[in-house]
Order: structure tokens, then C-alpha cells, then sequence
């Protein structure tokens, strides 16, 4: 389901925040269309933090700590990364509208970003919005090889260990699924949805030096617990 915003109508931080908290995300047709698209998809998807699966050589990535990890650093370059034009995608979703309100909804401290840096240049990252216990993922990119994949499995522990009980996807994808990525229908999304609103999720609860066996562990620890 999608429904197109008049342009005439501000679309506020606020009300942005609302939307997610209906279960309702905006995307762009272009990077250059001015207008927004409201999307409820009838199927969702959703990372389960107790199932979270981190293959083998992705693993031994994360304990050699081939890359630098670090929180809310640079949330226009992870934006930008996110939005720019790849091989096989030449446009995207991402126009300056979402840019603008995410950069507000950043400030205001409730968008985030993990970023992975090699020598000093940032080679991936994500970004998304935390509500209560929900983190709704929105985007990511990445220059090098595993990059992103080290990003998300950052993010995963850091809201297993702040508390969260709700990781949103929006979509399936090949690379998502191999993380644990499953597809549910539009009412158990919302159910989901519900219940995590109304818990304290705490982003910054876990250290930004946390070590990659660390992270490891925590992901371990909620599978064993789940």
C-alpha cells in the first residue's frame, strides 16, 4: 500500500515520527522527485534480534577487526553513501526531502548511524530510526567487501544489549536473509510493533569501543536466550 504526500503539506519531524509509529516509512520514486510516497507494505520485513545468524567468514571478519566501527559519527556521509548512484542502481529512494527530515530527526537523536572505516575513510555504513523499542532500518551502503554486513551485525547486538525487540527491514532481501531476515504479514507486523513501542529502547547503552568478540557474544547470548 502507498499513498503520495501532497507537496503543499509540510511533512514534519514530528509527524515522520508518527507515520513510523503506524508502521508507515516514506521513499522517493527519485532522488530528484520532490514528492514522498507513505508505503505500508502487506508483507514486512523484520530481522528476529534472537535469531540473528552471522556466517562463518563474516564472523572471523568481525573478530579480526578489519574494520573501525563507530556510532553516529557521520550522518551526512552515511546518508550520502546510501543514496549514491552503484552499479546495477543508478537512482534511489533518497531525495532531499528524506535527507532534510532525517538530518532533523538525527539532531533530535532519533536517527542513527553505523559506520565502518578503514585508514581513516568510511567503506560502509546504515542508518535508521529508533522509537521506543522498534529501530526501523531505513538504508545502507558499502565501498568494500563486507562493509555492511559488519554494520548490521554491529546494530543487531547494540539493540539486543540496549533493550530492543524490534528490528524492521521493510523488505526482504537476498543479502538481509542471510542474516536471519524473515517475511510476516501486515497484522503481526503491527503487533510486533505495538508491543515494542512501548518499551525504552536504549541505543547508547553499549560502549561505541565494545570489541568485535563482544559483539559476537552478545548476538550468541541472545540465541541461546531466545
Amino acid at each position: 500500500m502507498a499513498s503520495r504526500d501532497d507537496i503543499a503539506l509540510e511533512i514534519t519531524p514530528e509527524v515522520l515520527l508518527k507515520a513510523y509509529a503506524c508502521g508507515i516509512f516514506p521513499m522517493a520514486e527519485a532522488a530528484d522527485d520532490p514528492a514522498l510516497y507513505w508505503i505500508e507494505p502487506e508483507r514486512r520485513g523484520i530481522l528476529p534480534l534472537t535469531c540473528m545468524h552471522v556466517p562463518g567468514r563474516l564472523g572471523r571478519t568481525i573478530r579480526q577487526g578489519l574494520f573501525e566501527v563507530r556510532v553516529d559519527h557521520a550522518f551526512d556521509a552515511v546518508i550520502a553513501g546510501c543514496g549514491a548512484a552503484r552499479p546495477g542502481r543508478q537512482t534511489t529512494w533518497i531525495n532531499d526531502k528524506i535527507r532534510a527530515l532525517c538530518g532533523q530527526l538525527f539532531r533530535m537523536g532519533y536517527c542513527h548511524t553505523i559506520e565502518t572505516w578503514r585508514d581513516g575513510h568510511m567503506v560502509g555504513g546504515l542508518y535508521g530510526v529508533s522509537l521506543g523499542g522498534a529501530f526501523f532500518g531505513e538504508s545502507m551502503f558499502s565501498t568494500e567487501r563486507d562493509a555492511s554486513k559488519v554494520a548490521l551485525t554491529y546494530l543487531s547486538a547494540r539493540l539486543i544489549y540496549g533493550g530492543y525487540s524490534l528490528l524492521d527491514c521493510q523488505f526482504v532481501t537476498d543479502h538481509l536473509r542471510q542474516f536471519g531476515t524473515v517475511e510476516i504479514n501486515r497484522a503481526e507486523f503491527h503487533e510486533q510493533l505495538e508491543r515494542a513501542l512501548g518499551a525504552t529502547g536504549q541505543f547508547h547503552r553499549l560502549s561505541p569501543t565494545v570489541t568485535g568478540a563482544e559483539i559476537l557474544a552478545i548476538i550468541a547470548a541472545a540465541q541461546t536466550a531466545g
